[in-house]
């Protein structure tokens, strides 16, 4: 959350621009308001004993010496105001048949790996364009550009997390086609991700069997906002102790209806069901340009 975790200071590669208290040529404006206080409050729960359960609000956050009344209405007017933006965003993708793709992730789950293999994979079916979200280098938006397909890195600097303003921004410098495939690779990071709407069709969440199969439940509001979840570097699974089906039980404990595919961008295990999957969300999002160019008709 900007207000409490000091993201703020992000900067579009290319653009010369700084995200923080500023005016966009399209109209939009942004600023953080930071405001810490003095007063100690946390919930010690109910739970499990020794352990402590801090935050309320949308985000779920907590604040040293901040008390959680003001906090709760910090997190509210930051959400609303990325909502705001997000539905604009929502707009154009929807005018434009743009399927956008929110592909969230902890580091190292192999995400950028496996958006390169599906940019090379997918070939010159439909447009596709990228925007790449880290705190800091071009890395993996270079990674991307070498498969030859357009991308924009925005630097979040101490963010951690892409936020909808961004997301308008970048998408003014891209210009993507009608129809494009819009992959929004945001940074790693389970947390402020879920809170923030970037005027996506779909988060797709990005679990490694590399990571824990308990990860669903430890980071609950990340998996119930994923529509789908690509359990990734199945390759791995003969060298590992990992649980698959107890993975995919934890995630549909937070959310019953998201859907699970198991690929590798290694061996090409379930990429053809993920090229699938993007094939119809897109037939989608084109039905839904028919729709609004027909109310506006």
């Amino acid at each position: 959350m900007c207000t409490v975790c000091g993201c703020g200071d992000a900067k579009v590669e290319g653009t010369g621009h700084h995200h923080h208290s500023h005016a966009h040529d399209h109209g939009h404006s942004h600023d953080h308001d930071n405001d810490h206080g003095h007063h100690h409050d946390h919930d010690h729960g109910n739970g499990a004993a020794g352990a402590l359960h801090y935050g309320a609000g949308p985000a779920g956050l907590s604040v040293p010496d901040m008390p959680q009344s003001r906090l709760i209405e910090l997190e509210r007017n930051i959400l609303a105001k990325n909502d705001r933006y997000a539905a604009a965003n929502r707009t154009r993708f929807e005018a434009q048949g743009i399927l956008a793709l929110n592909l969230v992730s902890s580091p190292g789950s192999g995400k950028t790996s496996l958006l390169c293999r599906t940019i090379e994979m997918l070939g010159s079916r439909m447009p596709v364009q990228v925007i790449e979200g880290d705190q800091q280098t071009s890395a993996d938006a270079d990674r991307i550009r070498a498969t030859g397909v357009p991308a924009l890195q925005i630097n979040t600097g101490k963010g951690c997390h892409l936020d909808a303003h961004m997301i308008g921004h970048a998408v003014d410098h891209l210009a993507p086609p009608d129809g494009a495939v819009l992959f929004i690779e945001n940074v790693g990071n389970l947390v402020c991700p879920a809170a923030f709407d970037l005027g996506e069709a779909h988060k797709v969440a990005i679990l490694s069997v590399t990571e824990g199969e308990d990860k669903p439940l430890k980071y609950p509001d990340m998996f119930a906002a994923a529509d789908l979840m690509l359990l990734n570097k199945t390759d791995l699974l003969p060298h590992l102790d990992f649980d698959v089906d107890l993975a995919i039980a934890n995630a549909r404990r937070v959310n019953p209806a998201i859907r699970v595919l198991r690929v590798s961008a290694r061996s090409g295990e379930g990429m053809a069901d993920w090229l699938a999957w993007i094939a119809g969300a897109r037939m989608m999002a084109g039905a839904g340009r028919v729709a609004v160019a027909a109310a506006e008709g």
